[in-house]
């Protein structure tokens, strides 16, 4: 018996073939071409979207750098160590170390002059590395970490010599402790000023206790 089930043929549709070709075609034309913003399909949409957040983006950059300018760059690779074991700044014959506030004093401590650079010292402290400066307690004020516990009122508020913003030890040799009465000293004075006649101090050790020695330079 011969059975009724039918076999469908196989066959290309060409019609179908040429749809899909004509297509792809046209979403090359469009991606090829991205002035005429004319993507019909998702993928070139997408495509041009990305492109657009790209020179977006560029332009953006460009239009803050022409109104701002290029923003200075801190000197890398200046780590030195300099006298009493603090960080110094190197020059570039990679052996002179420059002590923190001799950088931008206007006078060459560098054979090349690298500390004085002008684009550096342009804008003082944000050029600066950070290790070469203390900011002080009022953060309008800064001083270079040299100045630091050197028992002078360096910041104006003692900020530089007292706690909690300064680790400062106690006061060294030729200098007497006390709560002094000139704003230039913090909690210590030199000893050169003692039995000098004046008071330096609020309880008068500086005449009665204090003994007198000669200034150091």
């Amino acid at each position: 018996m011969k059975s009724n089930k039918t076999h469908p043929k196989e066959y290309f549709d060409t019609k179908a073939f040429e749809s899909a070709v004509t297509l792809l075609s046209r979403e090359e034309d469009c991606c090829g071409n991205f002035s005429s913003f004319k993507c019909c399909t998702r993928k070139c949409f997408c495509i041009s979207g990305i492109v657009l957040l790209g020179l977006a983006t560029v332009a953006s950059g460009v239009t803050l750098i022409m109104i701002f300018g290029i923003p200075p760059r801190p000197p890398d690779n200046r780590f030195c160590t300099a006298v009493q074991n603090l960080s110094g700044f190197l020059c570039d014959d990679r052996v002179t170390c420059v002590m923190p506030s001799e950088v931008c004093n206007g006078v060459q401590n560098c054979p090349s002059g690298a500390d004085e650079d002008p684009q550096m010292c342009s804008d003082l402290p944000r050029n600066l590395p950070s290790r070469l400066i203390f900011q002080c307690g009022n953060p309008q004020f800064w001083i270079f970490i040299d100045r630091k516990c050197d028992y002078i009122n360096d910041c104006g508020d003692c900020s530089d010599e007292i706690a909690p913003y300064a680790d400062c030890p106690a006061c060294g040799p030729g200098w007497w402790p006390c709560t002094p009465v000139l704003y230039k000293y913090c909690e210590c004075i030199p000893q050169c000023l003692c039995q000098d006649g004046r008071q330096e101090c609020f309880d008068w050790s500086d005449e009665y206790t204090c003994t007198r020695t000669a200034c150091v330079e």
